[in-house]
């Protein structure tokens, strides 16, 4: 599985570098000023958790505890939900979406949650 978290974590660290250029540059004179904060949030928020699949990585070729590969797929959900929700909502101004984030933001904990236990 380490193999496989290396490129999920580079694939989203990917996305976030390639997604904040995009809103640093090509969104910067079509957002409002709130959905720039937005769209900066959910950015930060993947980056955040693209290096924390680098940990799943790592933890997974030393520790045989199955809560490190669940906890590398809480982040990824975290990621699609959290940030993809937000990336949504900053750019329809669909507020529903906005009540998608905290699903993500719950699997984002449970996920750190998981790296506590798989790290004993």
């Amino acid at each position: 599985m380490t193999l496989f978290w290396i490129r999920c974590a580079s694939a989203i660290m990917f996305l976030a570098v390639a997604l904040g250029a995009f809103g640093a540059h090509g969104l910067k004179n079509v957002l409002s000023d709130p959905m720039k904060a937005v769209f900066e949030t959910a950015v930060r928020y993947q980056m955040i958790h693209g290096l924390a699949l680098f940990v799943v990585a790592w933890l997974s070729s030393r520790a045989n505890a199955p809560s490190v590969n669940v906890a590398g797929w809480f982040f990824v959900v975290g990621v699609l939900l959290f940030s993809g929700s937000l990336y949504i909502l900053s750019l329809t101004g669909v507020k529903y979406w906005g009540a998608v984030t905290p699903v993500g933001g719950l699997a984002f904990l449970a996920g750190w949650i998981c790296l506590i236990v798989g790290s004993q």
